[in-house]
């Protein structure tokens, strides 16, 4: 189904600008860019360089594969994953958030989907370059897209379900795979598992985060959110719960490997997003994309501190096993 542009109150100007917008037949390259959403391709990109450097491997002798791998999860994975959802969820950005390039009518006729289809392929294609480890990560992240944002499956209908789709290809598979892409295929163990998977289970609270923007429109259509779920206090207090609990848990991990430094950096910067989520529980809605803007880069920061810490211990480790 074609998504018309959204109906404007009525004037000359508005009603000209409609006019212009209705007869396009192909979205403009800044429509496109805009679409492929680059501020969102950060996150992923940040997760498989810290499982580049958790690898212990050295970074000049593979800079190649460092490349290849910050494209495929960042302009190429996670962009045809925001083209998937925007698709999918044109009828409720039309009432959350209409001035974004479908609802607008900026992105004409089925280009939306074209545009998905087209990035999904060619992130399939990209990630044949990534040897076996990365292009089966690569694959279950794009299956995990499609069935966040595609009927019937559509797991963001359910907060908790759709969150943890997105944390784990966010998070934990972009980890991995710099890991294991790194170690040539191998696998990346289970210190460098545990830690993807307990900043996988932090993203879900993240996750949340984005929901407060959309609470009115996602109750309109159906959407149960956590934030429609468990109200906007509710929700606030899970992801404070799902972000800060992970956290804990790796500096303890990080201490029981005798990495102390380290453990005290993840502590720490955990620590600081305290002021910042007490605010957010009070005042969810208004103070969501304050924790969103400041303190995620304390929890990203985290996951580097973290990353350091294993790739100190995995280059010891190597360093014993050579002796």
């Amino acid at each position: 189904m074609d998504t018309p542009p959204l109906a404007h109150a009525h004037s000359p100007q508005v009603a000209h600008a409609d006019a212009a917008v209705a007869v396009l037949t192909r979205p403009a390259l800044r429509t496109v860019a805009e679409f492929l959403k680059p501020i969102t391709w950060f996150p992923p990109m940040w997760a498989f360089a810290c499982g580049v450097v958790a690898s212990g491997q050295a970074l000049s002798a593979h800079w190649g594969l460092l490349l290849l791998g910050l494209v495929l999860t960042g302009p190429l994975v996670c962009a045809s994953s925001q083209a998937v959802n925007d698709w999918f969820d044109r009828h409720v950005d039309a009432i959350n958030e209409p001035n974004r390039p479908i609802p607008s009518g900026r992105m004409p006729g089925r280009w939306g989907l074209g545009i998905a289809i087209a990035w999904t392929a060619l992130s399939l294609m990209w990630a044949t370059l990534m040897g076996p480890w990365g292009f089966a990560a690569c694959a279950l992240a794009i299956a995990l897209s499609w069935a966040y944002s595609a009927p019937p499956v559509r797991l963001k209908n359910n907060g908790w379900w759709g969150n943890a789709a997105c944390a784990l290809s966010y998070e934990g598979l972009a980890w991995l795979t710099g890991t294991a892409v790194m170690l040539g295929g191998a696998w990346p163990g289970p210190h460098s598992v545990a830690l993807a998977l307990l900043y996988s289970v932090g993203a879900h609270g993240i996750m949340t985060l984005n929901d407060f923007k959309a609470i009115e429109g996602d109750r309109r259509m159906g959407v149960a959110s956590l934030p429609v779920q468990l109200g906007a206090h509710g929700a606030a207090r899970t992801a404070c719960v799902f972000m800060l609990v992970p956290q804990v848990v790796v500096s303890a991990l990080l201490l029981s490997w005798q990495l102390p430094w380290h453990a005290s950096a993840v502590l720490a910067l955990a620590l600081l997003q305290g002021p910042l989520m007490a605010k957010f529980l009070r005042q969810p809605v208004e103070r969501a994309l304050h924790v969103s803007a400041f303190g995620v880069p304390l929890f990203v920061s985290g996951m580097m501190a973290s990353a350091w810490g294993l790739r100190q211990l995995n280059q010891l480790q190597h360093t014993v096993g050579a002796l």
